[in-house]
């Protein structure tokens, strides 16, 4: 198993227009999605070898989404189905840009109530790449099972990729999703961060000053915050740079944050880690991914917009 992933897998009702044309009724889309499925899944449509780590309800939802997966070629033995709560589901509100919000309903839902002994550990120590976010560490027990699947990932020598995803609804406080985010941030040697993100984590605006007070502070070795439009950011130790965004049509950005970091992931398998790049191999691996993400901007939904490899190398000219 090449990458594995634990964390949140739930349902994104996205807006497809109105529903019975009555004046404030509006129809949703079913979609599947979750950040670190939508990962897992973008890599084995690229050809990786990938594993979900989860919990969803035991109901019409959780088994569709289960079956999303398996259709997908993501390995579904570390799922666990669940009768003590419903599969979590979350309203995505979209913009005139296609910017887009959300309103999760998860009180609790399913994916909170993964435990430490579900974990399916064999999954973990043989993955070279380790993924995860900040949603499963809202509540317990999940929180205790994603800690515990990064301490083993870690001592099993994979690289963690780790995308803090902030979702301040889903906290107690900003303090404690504040401290909970900086948390991942030693364990972490792939870091992705919004420009929000770096903003409220570090105080610092600037991508130059807020990555290097990151790496000077916790040693984090890959550093990457995307800039919407305008494209992303990465630092390598003391290298670091900018790569332009590609221009397309955008409908809705949902999963294109993750799309964008499961091209890096994909980019560090092939080159066979992080050791030793280069700027101009650096440089590829930026365009690689903002072109992954930009063109998942173009559908709706997250998993069913995810680009071919032959269509992100087109658009990178590749």
């Amino acid at each position: 198993m090449e990458a594995v992933a634990i964390g949140e897998l739930l349902i994104d009702f996205t807006p497809e227009g109105r529903g019975d044309g009555k004046e404030g009724h509006v129809a949703f889309l079913r979609n599947p999605g979750g950040a670190p499925a939508n990962v897992m899944a973008a890599l084995t449509k690229w050809g990786i070898q990938t594993a979900m780590i989860a919990k969803i309800g035991d109901d019409p939802l959780g088994h569709y989404l289960k079956g999303v997966l398996q259709e997908a070629g993501v390995n579904t033995d570390g799922v666990v189905l669940t009768q003590e709560a419903p599969t979590t589901l979350a309203f995505v509100h979209l913009d005139k840009t296609g910017d887009r919000s959300f309103h999760f309903y998860r009180n609790p839902g399913a994916d909170c109530l993964l435990r430490p002994e579900e974990i399916n550990r064999d999954q973990i120590t043989r993955a070279r790449i380790f993924h995860y976010g900040s949603i499963s560490k809202t509540h317990e027990p999940a929180a205790s099972a994603t800690r515990y699947a990064v301490r083993t990932a870690k001592e099993s020598g994979a690289l963690i990729s780790y995308d803090p995803n902030l979702r301040l609804p889903l906290w107690e406080s900003e303090t404690c999703a504040k401290q909970t985010l900086l948390e991942g941030f030693s364990d972490a040697d792939i870091l992705k961060l919004s420009e929000e993100e770096l903003l409220f984590l570090t105080g610092i605006n600037d991508p130059i000053e807020g990555t290097k007070y990151i790496y000077d502070t916790y040693g984090t070795r890959l550093i990457l915050i995307t800039l919407g439009a305008l494209g992303s950011f990465y630092r390598y130790g003391t290298l670091f740079g900018i790569h332009p965004g590609f221009q397309v049509e955008v409908v809705d950005t949902t999963g294109a944050g993750d799309a964008f970091l499961a091209g890096v992931l994909f980019c560090v398998l092939e080159k066979g880690g992080i050791d030793g790049w280069s700027k101009g191999e650096l440089e590829r691996l930026l365009s690689f991914a903002n072109a992954s993400g930009a063109l998942t901007t173009c559908s709706k939904g997250a998993i069913p917009a995810l680009p071919s490899v032959t269509a992100i190398r087109n658009l990178t000219m590749e």
